[in-house]
Order: C-alpha cells, then sequence, then structure tokens
C-alpha cells in the first residue's frame, strides 16, 4: 500500500526537477481548479521545478493550459501529442499526423456509436469536437456518475473492437472512457517529451502523481510517485500503486505535495 506522504524523505523531495501530474482529479477537484493548485503551480515554478501535465483531457484543453498555466507543457489526449509555450512560440508536436489521426478517429466514432445504440444514457465528452485523436465517452463529467459495473463493461467490449484492422486502445479517466487508434501513451510520451528536452533520465530527479487507473502506466515506470487520497478507493484494482499518497483530494492534495516539495528544498 503507499505509504503517507509525511514519510517521503526530505532528501528525496529535494532532488526532484520534474513533476510529471495527471489533471482531472488531480490537478482539479469536483470540476473545478482549486486556487491552491494554481498558487502551488507557480511556487514550484518559480523555484525550477518543471512541472508537466498528462492528461486525456482534449486538445481545445490542453491548448488553453499550455497557454495560460505555470507549467513546462502538456501531453495530452494520454499521449497523442504535446504542445509547450516558450520564449520561440508555441509548439504542437504529434504522435503521428493530425490528418491520419482525425481519419482514424472518425473510423472510431462510427463503431462506438453502434456500441452507445445499446447505452442511451451514455454519450461521447461535450468537448469531443476540440479532440485530435481520442474519443471520449463520458461517464461522471457534467453528469450523474455511471455505474462501475457499466463502465467495466463498456470498457471490455470497447478493447474488443478493431477499426480498419487495427486494434483499439481504452482506459479509464476519473471521469471518461478514452478510445484510441495508435500505440502512443501516457508513458511512451512521456519519455519522448522528456527526451526531446534532453533530459538525463536520472529517476531520482522524476516523479508523477496521479488519481486514476489510466496512471498505472506511469506509477510503473517510476520509482518515485504519489497518488491524491481520492485514488483510495481505486487501490485494490492497481497491480502496481503509488509509492506515497496525500491527506488531500485532487487538487488541495498536489498542493500539498508542492508544499512538502518546497519545504524539502528550503531545508537543503
Amino acid at each position: 500500500m503507499p505509504k503517507p506522504l509525511a514519510d517521503m524523505s526530505v532528501t528525496q523531495a529535494s532532488a526532484i526537477k520534474w513533476l510529471l501530474t495527471d489533471v482531472d482529479d488531480t490537478l482539479t477537484w469536483q470540476g473545478k481548479l482549486p486556487p491552491e493548485t494554481l498558487i502551488a503551480l507557480e511556487k514550484l515554478t518559480a523555484v525550477g521545478i518543471n512541472v508537466v501535465a498528462i492528461t486525456g483531457a482534449s486538445a481545445g484543453w490542453c491548448d488553453q493550459i499550455a497557454r495560460l498555466w505555470p507549467v513546462h507543457g502538456v501531453i495530452g489526449e494520454n499521449g497523442a501529442f504535446w504542445m509547450q509555450k516558450n520564449a520561440t512560440g508555441f509548439i504542437t508536436r504529434e504522435s503521428i499526423p493530425i490528418d491520419t489521426m482525425k481519419s482514424q478517429q472518425m473510423a472510431l466514432i462510427k463503431h462506438l456509436r453502434l456500441l452507445l445504440e445499446d447505452y442511451p444514457d451514455i454519450d461521447f465528452a461535450c468537448d469531443q469536437s476540440f479532440r485530435y485523436c481520442d474519443v471520449a465517452i463520458n461517464l461522471s463529467q457534467d453528469r450523474p456518475p455511471v455505474d462501475q459495473k457499466i463502465c467495466d463493461e463498456l470498457l471490455i467490449k470497447v478493447r474488443n473492437l478493431t477499426v480498419d484492422g487495427q486494434s483499439v486502445n481504452a482506459t479509464l479517466s476519473s471521469i471518461h472512457l478514452n478510445v484510441w487508434i495508435g500505440n502512443h501513451n501516457k508513458r511512451l510520451s512521456a519519455e519522448q517529451y522528456l527526451f526531446a528536452h534532453n533530459v538525463q533520465m536520472n529517476f531520482n530527479e522524476i516523479a508523477y502523481i496521479g488519481d486514476s487507473l489510466n496512471d498505472e502506466a506511469m506509477f510503473a515506470w517510476l520509482p518515485l510517485t504519489f497518488g491524491v487520497k481520492n485514488i483510495e478507493r481505486l487501490l485494490p484494482q492497481f497491480e502496481t500503486k503509488p509509492a506515497y499518497i496525500t491527506n488531500k483530494n485532487g487538487g488541495y492534495g498536489f498542493a500539498e505535495l508542492a508544499d512538502f516539495i518546497l519545504q524539502a528544498k528550503e531545508s537543503r
């Protein structure tokens, strides 16, 4: 089981230079971005810690985050692309050409529409039109949560789909069932992002925080990982759990971790 955040050593916390983070229900809470989160992001950036958001959120949301939030960059739609605003302008890098993504996405939508005919109360996410690659099925965003048994049933059915001879990827976030075609995922795209920015893979300096099942690949990859408190109900479903857990939910838990790291750096 994850250890309490207080059990992490000052040496470990002070060594962190890159903090990779999920967004929904990790930086946010109950559909909103707490001011504590934004302040924490600003403080981390001010001391030279690079925060990279890694999310299933749409390209439209990621564009806004990359432009306006104090983050180093954003990896979106579970690794389909990354965006960054820097001194030279605004950069977007896709895992495959956007035209290919959109073509695969449209074919996928047709298959998923047929599948969802058996679930009249479930539809695509309201921001689907702002997505480059994946298809997001809305399970709890601005609606009553779908029963977990139905979520699990949908996940199995979607993963059994084949579209134009290609297998389909799917993962559950805290609000969506994200579905896509392609080899990308959070971990692979995080590695590519760090490589593109000439980061030495010193795992003492790279950490990740998340809240949901689609974060497990990150928990399995990095030794130093965190879950916000709201991950507790899902822990029995994880094969690889985060190393530490915060006392607070969502963005409040992220701010708690940020304060711990900042205090550790000050003490060193």
